[in-house]
């Protein structure tokens, strides 16, 4: 597998092999990253080659520095869109009760002000990540990014799901703890 300075270099060289490279690369990833959100092979493959070529239309210019990090966003963003597309006056239980778990911790994006406050939310979830052992990070990460479910967190962390939901239960109240002594209202 190439490097991502290698796959980048493709990109700028306009080679097609580009996205053969990124596929074989992080396509099983994008692809479980769809599929978390969407519960549909085909949409999600959908996404995924979406990806590819969003990718392929922004590098050049952009040089993105992690790739993986890029990718992953476009797909995430690519899947959520399609979601919203596929489910509108619907409901998916996994991706929406993911989403209805941080409704508490998050105020609602209505305003200007509060879509200006974005960015420095987004700082303030890092900084509250930052905080957190390696475990709890990634358990807050794969079920509020990667929408994974509850039985797949427990298998990944070999715990018992009634554990995973009191975990992300105790890292949401933290989470909330955090942006009230940051000075959000929720």
């Amino acid at each position: 597998m190439l490097e991502d300075s290698k796959i980048i270099a493709l990109f700028f060289a306009r080679a097609e092999e580009a996205i053969a490279a990124l596929a074989e690369k992080y396509g099983a990833a994008c692809g479980g990253i769809a599929r978390n959100i969407l519960k549909n092979s085909l949409d999600a493959e959908e996404c995924v080659n979406d990806a590819y070529l969003a990718a392929w239309n922004t590098i050049p210019p952009q040089n993105p520095n992690p790739l993986k990090t890029y990718l992953f966003r476009i797909v995430r963003n690519l899947s959520i869109a399609k979601y919203h597309a596929n489910t509108a006056g619907k409901r998916n239980s996994n991706y929406d009760v993911a989403l209805e778990e941080l409704e508490d911790c998050l105020a609602a994006s209505g305003t200007v002000e509060q879509a200006l406050d974005a960015k420095e939310l987004s700082r303030q979830i890092n900084r509250f990540l930052a905080g957190l052992d390696e475990e709890s990070q990634m358990l807050f990460v794969r079920r509020y990014w990667y929408a994974d479910g509850i039985p797949d967190l427990a298998a990944r962390f070999q715990i018992s799901g009634n554990n995973v939901s009191v975990r992300l239960s105790r890292l949401r109240e933290k989470l909330r703890r955090h942006l009230r002594k940051e000075g959000y209202s929720l």
